[in-house]
């Protein structure tokens, strides 16, 4: 376990590029066992797209927020929205969209970390790759609960199948 000391903060428009090239980064560790490599190289043809559209959202007061090493190389990411009309059911407004970290930052607390930056003890809900028992386990010790919703993806991420947990009573981290 590192001893790393991290900055946590609210992304700006300038870092939206390396937190972009960041998240490629740990979709590549999290998922290259379940997703051709042509997933990926179609996601890095999208990075102008998704930059546009992240750097429009913080225009607009959506909150992003990144973590920083002692180098200043962005190693985490979070983000939250209000819920979608179709997860009304889930009786929380917040819904935890990005949270990722470095493979080489896993087991140091910074996921947790970012995690109640985003949800500052909210009741939240989010979808989890089916077949990621890492991450639903470190969400299942953040009081998370799968609450039975099953979705299928589709197109890049065709094939795969997505969770849906749900955290009710704040942080119980």
């Amino acid at each position: 376990m590192t001893t790393e000391t991290y900055t946590i903060r609210l992304a700006t428009p300038e870092d939206i590029n390396a937190t972009l090239e960041m998240k490629l980064r740990a979709w590549r560790e999290a998922y290259g066992e379940q997703r051709p490599e042509s997933f990926f190289t179609a996601a890095e043809g999208r990075r102008d797209m998704e930059a546009d559209w992240w750097t429009r959202g913080l225009a607009q007061g959506a909150e992003l927020w990144i973590a920083t090493d002692s180098e200043s190389n962005i190693v985490g990411v979070a983000g939250g929205g209000p819920a979608a009309d179709d997860d009304a059911d889930t009786g929380v407004e917040l819904d935890l969209q990005v949270l990722y970290v470095l493979s080489g930052h896993y087991g140091t607390g910074l996921a947790a970390k970012l995690l109640e930056t985003v949800l500052t003890g909210r009741d939240a809900l989010l979808w989890v790759l089916e077949n990621n028992p890492r991450a639903q386990a470190f969400y299942a010790k953040h009081g998370f609960v799968a609450d039975g919703r099953i979705e299928s993806l589709v197109d890049d991420w065709a094939g795969l199948k997505e969770i849906r947990m749900v955290r009710r009573g704040g942080n119980r981290g």
